[in-house]
């Protein structure tokens, strides 16, 4: 958990500053040249993939390093990170302060590059885990344990949850909405089935189960959420009721069930792990509803963002506390269990993600601060930005022998890989597409 929690550090930080050296130059920039070349930039498709690729090598280079070849040096890569950034704050700190306005649009960008962040990272760990380069303690655990590749569907759920129409309090769906809404999750569903059979892609029944896969899981939660349907300040509290009673039954027998190899001839027990799972991620959207509407809206109804400065300081007092919070479920109670999503799992998962965004909120202490262009292009299609994503690891697998690469070459698929991913993104967001199911 420790290593986790600096690796997350470090890549958070590698975000910040890209943001923080885009600002820098910007600011050199008069309104009138700013204005100007913003309207250059939505018009000229040049400027979004040149922006693309220089986003690519200032970040997304430099993250694909730390989760392989530098991975053995997680602990300097944070204290050189942390100290750097400490470097930019206090050089361009002095006589700064934010406004009311000023913290809304900081709030909004630092929501929107923590998710694209969490789905980024989730992007590249899905290929990069084919390869020797990359370390086998980041990749998933088979019963218990935390390793990086666990907090992936986790994370999808808690960014969109945060952010969900239910945290805003301007939501009041329906069984009859859920399903309809859910139906393009349901067919990716299937559709994942069929080509994975239909190419004898290898899929580990351990994660899910045999038919079972994340998009059935994303569907689950909604139509679960839609039935009983609360206002958001109270859907922490069924949340935390769901998930203290699926602990006390995993703890009870259920979790040997679920880890067992048997497997019976019936869809519940074929696919136990999927179906029984989705009640820890039920709880944990629940949770993350109310963490939402409190920490970044105001009154239910109300779908204003509070200011930054009221979020930032709860963020961190908040994922300190979850910190605590699984080290003594961990200890104590159950270990972390991506497999049966228990209740350390849930905690872990909330964890990471808020220190993310608490480190991402560092960013109001820089005058300027501005949303690097990749964060943009991928806010709008951070879904359709995953099945493609999906769609491209599958192609390499297909291909070639990805455990028989040489680190150089797999070092090259991964920065192509991801080059690919964002110039998608950059052509999606130039010609107003947008793929949302959820």
């Amino acid at each position: 958990m420790t290593e986790l929690f600096l690796l997350i550090t470090t890549l958070s930080m590698l975000l910040f500053l890209r943001s923080v050296y885009s600002s820098s130059k910007k600011e050199t920039l008069s309104k009138k040249d700013d204005s100007v070349n913003a309207v250059v930039c939505k018009k000229n498709m040049g400027s979004h993939l040149a922006s693309a690729t220089l986003d690519v090598l200032c970040i997304v280079f430099p993250v694909i390093l730390c989760l392989t070849i530098l991975a053995d040096w997680t602990y300097t890569n944070a204290v050189g990170m942390t100290l750097l950034v400490t470097f930019f704050i206090l050089a361009r700190r002095s006589g700064f302060s934010v406004s009311q306005e000023e913290g809304v649009r900081s709030l909004r960008t630092n929501i929107s590059a923590y998710r694209v962040a969490m789905n980024f990272l989730t992007c590249i760990c899905i290929l990069a885990v084919d390869f020797k380069i990359f370390p086998r303690r980041y990749a998933k655990t088979e019963t218990y344990g935390t390793g990086l590749m666990d907090i992936g569907v986790g994370s999808f759920i808690v960014a969109n949850a945060l952010v969900s129409r239910q945290a805003r309090g301007i939501a009041k769906t329906n069984l009859r909405n859920a399903i309809s809404s859910t139906c393009p999750l349901i067919l990716l569903g299937f559709a994942r089935i069929f080509f994975t059979s239909s190419v004898d892609y290898q899929v580990h029944v351990g994660e899910y189960g045999v038919h079972w896969n994340f998009f059935f899981t994303l569907a689950g939660v909604a139509i679960l959420t839609s039935i009983i349907n609360l206002p958001p300040s109270y859907c922490g509290i069924l949340g935390w009721f769901i998930l203290v009673v699926y602990e006390v039954i995993l703890l009870l027998g259920l979790n040997e069930y679920l880890l067992s190899n048997e497997r019976g001839h019936d869809i519940i027990s074929q696919n136990k792990e999927g179906i029984f799972s989705i009640f820890g991620y039920w709880g944990l959207y629940l949770v993350c509803v109310q963490l939402g509407n409190y920490l970044f809206f105001g009154k239910p109804g109300d779908a204003v963002l509070r200011t930054n400065d009221w979020a930032r300081i709860r963020v961190w007092i908040i994922c300190l506390l979850f910190w605590l919070l699984t080290v003594l479920l961990d200890r104590h109670v159950e270990r972390v269990s991506r497999r049966m999503c228990n209740l350390a799992y849930v905690t872990v998962v909330l964890a990471m993600n808020l220190q993310v965004f608490a480190v991402l909120t560092l960013a109001d202490y820089v005058p300027g601060y501005k949303v690097a262009a990749l964060i943009e292009y991928f806010d709008r299609n951070l879904l359709g930005s995953f099945l493609l994503a999906n769609v491209l690891t599958g192609m390499v697998n297909l291909s070639m022998d990805t455990l028989s690469v040489s680190p150089f070459v797999a070092l090259a698929i991964l920065v192509g890989y991801a080059y690919i991913l964002s110039i998608a993104a950059a052509v999606a967001h130039f010609y107003g597409i947008r793929l949302k199911f959820w």
